[in-house]
């Protein structure tokens, strides 16, 4: 079993910039990706960032190119989602997810085993 726990969310002014984190604990290994999802009011959830733990390779949806960044810290079995530029539309429930998987691309179409509890994100106009 993997657990995954999520801080980071809140408030902010559409521009702003928030820092989610992950902590992951459990059966991990090297083998898994780990990425962000996320799920607005009467939307599917859906497919935000990931990061192979082997080997640093990110991939990001588009709709958060340029503005979300996914990073890692080892040492503390953590993973990160930088958001710039925030607006509006990026109001939605984030959720981390974890996954053994070969490629960071592929969380984006896989099914995911292992879950957060997730961390609501508001971005105010």
């Amino acid at each position: 079993q993997v657990q995954l726990v999520e801080s980071g969310g809140g408030l902010v002014q559409a521009g702003g910039s928030l820092r989610l984190s992950c902590v992951a604990s459990g059966r991990t290994s090297i083998s898994y990706v780990m990425g962000w999802f996320r799920q607005a009011p009467g939307k599917e959830r859906e497919f935000v960032a990931a990061l192979a733990w082997s080997g640093g390779n990110t991939y990001c949806a588009d709709s958060v190119k340029g503005r979300f960044t996914i990073s890692r810290e080892d040492a503390k079995n953590t993973v990160y989602l930088q958001m710039n530029s925030l607006k509006p539309e990026d109001t939605a429930i984030y959720y981390c997810a974890a996954h053994p998987l070969a490629t960071a691309q592929a969380m984006a179409v896989q099914p995911i085993r292992y879950w957060g509890q997730g961390t609501q994100v508001t971005v105010s106009s």
